[in-house]
């Protein structure tokens, strides 16, 4: 197969993919998802063991697997993970940049050293594999880049500030990069995933004093790989996954101040379990123990789907209530 057929063309097993935050959770079950097809794969995470498992399922399924170490704050090893992908493999035509670690605390309480750990494992974890993926990929004027975003993106949440800094970061550099590379082969794609069943919820540091859980109705995270295999075969600027950004992006441009109210009194209600939780750092240095695809969210859902299309709702109904835009004392502060 001639590489000069743009990727989206070229069979599956002739690919080699790259994904950061392979250990678990969304990036473990998208790695299995493309192993399905024969891709060749090269996975990064921080815990080589938990590195391994992964690859081991995924040479299992039929796949040719490099499992490289990598902490992604790091630039010179990112640098390296795509060194050793290219002398492996010859080339790169897929980078997904989905390594990313959680703090949930009020901004004010948040340690200075964990929120920066956030944003610099989140965003310039994105930052320094978009370098290194372009860098191939204009070699041969192709190749596909992949942010996995949030949709955090779309409004922000109380007690996430530093992981809502971080993907509305992963946002704008899409949205840049995007205009950048206008006219090339080169095709950026920014995945915005709901709340989904993965261990993310135990990984993330908290100082809430409370035990935290998915924020509304919980998305398989089989539902967020798929989605991220078809970008490769039809990549498109923004994706989806989980109906509530529909209506929280909308609402916080015509309603902010509804969309502030909404998301506050949603998150005190659905986002803390009744337990007290003592203040840790999770994963945000060292890499977890628990590594698995899911984080056994999914089955308690129904009362978490209920909230979910409360929400939605909610916000619709705020948004009928605001039917010409802000209200006048927000046109008034605006002015």
């Amino acid at each position: 197969m001639q590489r000069s057929l743009s990727i989206s063309m070229r069979p599956m097993r002739d690919l080699v993919v790259v994904i950061t935050g392979a250990s678990s959770g969304i990036g473990r079950a998208t790695a299995l998802e493309f192993a399905k097809e024969g891709t060749s794969l090269v996975l990064a995470a921080r815990s080589r063991e938990n590195l391994e498992r992964t690859a081991e399922k995924c040479r299992k399924a039929g796949a040719n697997v490099l499992a490289v170490p990598t902490d992604v704050s790091q630039e010179n090893e990112v640098q390296d993970l795509a060194k050793q992908a290219v002398e492996r493999f010859g080339h790169i035509d897929v980078w997904i940049n989905n390594a990313g670690v959680g703090l949930f605390a009020r901004f004010e309480r948040a340690p200075e050293e964990e929120y920066r750990q956030v944003i610099e494992t989140n965003l310039f974890g994105a930052i320094y594999g978009a370098r290194a993926a372009l860098t191939q990929f204009r070699r041969n004027n192709s190749g596909i880049l992949i942010n996995v975003s949030s949709q955090l993106a779309f409004g922000g949440n109380a007690y996430s500030s530093a992981y809502a800094v971080s993907k509305y970061g992963m946002r704008a550099l899409g949205d840049t990069l995007r205009q950048e590379l206008l006219d090339t082969g080169i095709r950026v794609c920014t995945v915005y995933p709901a709340s989904t069943d993965t261990p993310f919820f135990q990984h993330a540091a908290n100082y809430t004093g409370r035990e935290v859980k998915p924020l509304g109705s919980v998305s398989d995270v089989s539902d967020v790989s798929r989605a991220i295999v078809r970008l490769v075969r039809s990549p498109k600027p923004d994706t989806l996954i989980g109906r509530i950004g529909y209506v929280v992006e909308p609402l916080h441009w015509l309603a902010p101040r509804a969309h502030a109210r909404l998301l506050r009194k949603k998150t005190e209600r659905d986002h803390f379990q009744n337990k007290a939780a003592k203040p840790r750092q999770g994963n945000l240095f060292e890499p977890s123990t628990l590594a698995s695809e899911r984080g056994g969210w999914k089955g308690s859902g129904m009362l978490g789907t209920v909230a979910g299309v409360a929400g939605v709702i909610g916000g619709i109904v705020a948004i009928l209530r605001l039917t010409g835009g802000r209200s006048r004392g927000e046109k008034e502060q605006a002015a």
